[in-house]
């Protein structure tokens, strides 16, 4: 059984030998967090990163930096609700934790894409691939069985992890230094690739990073070999965050691009609510419909009420299961539990989105791209990082910024290196250096 008192810690990776200074400041270490990661470089280049369809367009739609904040305000919203339940129903040392875990959930919503490459989902596959079928192929031999593993299956979660504690060239130890807490609860899949799963939470590189923090939580360990931890209970609130506003919003810019129609978008939102158990929301948006007839503003407010519905429905769920979540034997997800109505709307949501939306020849051709951009780069730098003393090679390797350099000789981590650069690049970025390395003006 896991314990509050130990899962909810504000000691910093990194920093651990560093007494936490008691301060007047009215934001706590967790609130610290959120502003430390707002205000970096990473979170600000998602604004030109691909959440799902093309950037920049004639529409706004939804980026990778519009998605996460999104995404934090869902995960207060839900985190608060537990929170106040936690308080009346848990005994930990110092209760008045439980009024940080909205902060704590927001942060780590915050950070939970900051490790996926340019060209959204696409661009974790090109990487994969690039392996499993390009040139990378040849570097099997090179490294060793697990390290292969993380190249074949390229995960963002677990590149999120690494940006967030890795030292890199010239920055400090611990790399955000952020609180454990918030750390563990962006881990939605505490394992590594040697797990064979399709998602994986942490590279090898960050194996011990992962341990020190699973063990400094409390962390109910599953097994040894392979090694295998549950998650942190706040993990499940962060992703069920993730998936209302990604399935939701999705729907929403998908009528926004007229890829959906109105009638439908209005179908696939007002699932969501009974005619009898719902029947006073259902009467005040009649009312709302009457006054509001722009259908923009009309589909916004369905899609933000369904979102407030989730929430609260997503709290529940939380609590219904809370002694097996906190037994480290939940295994499934807050929305895959839902009841009734919700559950069957939300799962009409997703057929849809994988039917229309998500193979959309707009966003196809963002895989197209993806693979042929990201390919070309991995082949040119890892190249040049393996063959460093060619002359083509010394100008590739100036571009590369210092912090992602390595003087070490190990073939994974000079790999590692390039990956970091690329997988760090925007959208835009990638595109141009590719077109500058093929001599390609236009």
């Amino acid at each position: 059984m896991m314990h509050w008192d130990k899962l909810l810690s504000a000691k910093r990776f990194g920093l651990e030998d560093r007494n936490i200074p008691s301060s007047a400041d009215a934001r706590s270490q967790f609130q610290r967090d959120f502003d430390r990661v707002i205000f970096s470089s990473p979170f600000r280049r998602l604004q030109n990163k691909t959440q799902v369809f093309p950037l920049p367009g004639s529409v706004f739609v939804h980026n990778r930096l519009t998605h996460s904040l999104e995404v934090a305000s869902v995960g207060r919203s839900i985190a608060n609700i537990i929170g106040l339940e936690l308080l009346e129903k848990e005994q930990m040392s110092d209760k008045e934790l439980f009024n940080e875990l909205g902060s704590i959930v927001s942060a780590a919503c915050l950070c939970h894409d900051m490790g996926n490459p340019p060209f959204g989902h696409a661009g974790e596959d090109a990487i994969s691939k690039y392996f499993v079928e390009g040139e990378g192929q040849k570097l099997q031999e090179f490294v060793s069985e697990t390290e292969w593993h993380d190249f074949i299956h390229f995960e963002g979660n677990a590149n999120a992890l690494r940006l967030l504690t890795h030292q890199f060239q010239g920055r400090r130890e611990g790399g955000y230094a952020l609180t454990y807490s918030t750390l563990a609860s962006l881990i939605k899949y505490p394992f590594g690739s040697e797990c064979k799963q399709k998602k994986y939470g942490f590279f090898q590189t960050e194996r011990t990073a992962f341990q020190a923090i699973a063990e400094e939580l409390g962390l109910t360990k599953i097994s040894e070999k392979p090694f295998k931890y549950a998650r942190h209970p706040l993990v499940y609130i962060v992703e069920a965050a993730d998936d209302i506003c990604y399935e939701i919003m999705d729907i929403e810019d998908a009528h926004k691009l007229k890829i959906l129609d109105t009638p439908k978008t209005y179908e696939l939102l007002i699932n969501f609510f009974d005619e009898k158990e719902d029947s006073k929301f259902l009467e005040n948006k009649n009312k709302i419909f009457k006054e509001v007839t722009d259908i923009n503003e009309q589909i916004a407010y369905l899609r933000a009420s369904v979102i407030n519905k989730l929430v609260n429905e997503a709290a529940q769920t939380f609590m219904n299961n809370y002694e097996s979540i906190m037994e480290g034997t939940y295994n499934s997800t807050l929305l895959d539990d839902l009841d009734g109505i919700s559950r069957e709307a939300f799962d009409i949501c997703k057929n849809l989105a994988i039917e229309q939306i998500y193979n959309d020849p707009s966003v196809v051709k963002i895989e197209l791209s993806g693979f042929n951009v990201l390919g070309t780069l991995l082949d040119e730098f890892i190249y040049a990082v393996l063959n460093p003393d060619y002359n083509y090679s010394k100008k590739l390797l100036s571009i590369i910024p210092q912090q992602f350099k390595t003087q070490s000789n190990n073939y994974y981590e000079k790999i590692r290196s390039v990956i970091d650069f690329i997988s760090g690049m925007t959208d835009l970025y990638a595109m141009d250096l590719y077109k500058d390395i093929k001599g390609i003006r236009i």
